[in-house]
């Protein structure tokens, strides 16, 4: 590895473990540059360009993993669970692989809390060529449910498998237990793929996650 790949990467390795620890607003460019072993304090805006730039680089990173092992993981698919369980398992597969203790779930946690990162990830989850594909997929075979519904529930997908990823995560470090990666996204896809086909109650068509709630202030 060259010199100055070796030194973006040490960034971003410092970067994803103060931000899981810390929070994102909590950690300075220099704090980062410190953990990473650089002297230079602007080695965040030198290498990155700023905060910005180092945070997309973070996000990006776990997307090209999460792409560069979906073709390993797919399964044929002819049912919700199977669209749901090819669309969790290259993640599962991404955080099974890093070395321990790992924080790139506590990080992303973070992130999807970030008023200015939350899109980012969530466009980051679905993006891909697979992603486009299996949501189609998903929508193909849930066309007997209300489709601003089915499109309400697809936003949970990303949301579920972050905050239960992170919280599984610290509960590893914490615990010191070995990770059961591929049993978690068993466990979340089979959850996904229950809300994703549940029944709509009368009061159901109402996406409180979109619009406004009747009656509130």
């Amino acid at each position: 590895m060259a010199r100055s790949e070796a030194a973006r990467t040490a960034l971003l390795d410092a970067a994803e473990r103060l931000f899981a620890e810390s929070g994102i607003a909590q950690v300075s460019d220099r704090r980062v540059a410190e953990a990473a072993g650089n002297t230079n304090h602007s080695a965040v805006r030198y290498y990155f360009g700023g905060r910005e730039g180092l945070l997309h680089a973070l996000i990006e990173r776990h997307s090209t993993a999460v792409e560069s092992w979906a073709p390993q993981t797919h399964e044929d698919s002819d049912s919700v669970l199977g669209d749901v369980r090819n669309l969790v398992m290259p993640t599962m597969k991404v955080l099974d692989t890093l070395p321990r203790p790992s924080w790139r779930a506590r990080f992303l946690g973070q992130a999807l809390h970030d008023p200015a990162l939350r899109t980012l990830v969530m466009q980051a989850a679905m993006a891909s060529r697979d992603g486009v594909r299996l949501s189609l997929s998903l929508r193909a075979r849930l066309a007997h449910l209300d489709p601003d519904v089915v499109a309400g529930r697809s936003v949970l997908i990303t949301r579920i498998v972050t905050t239960a990823a992170a919280e599984v995560e610290a509960r590893l470090e914490r615990d010191g237990q070995g990770p059961r990666w591929l049993a978690v996204g068993s466990f979340l896809a089979d959850a996904i793929a229950g809300m994703l086909a549940a029944p709509i109650s009368p009061t159901g068509h109402l996406n409180p996650l979109i619009d406004p709630v009747p009656g509130a202030d």
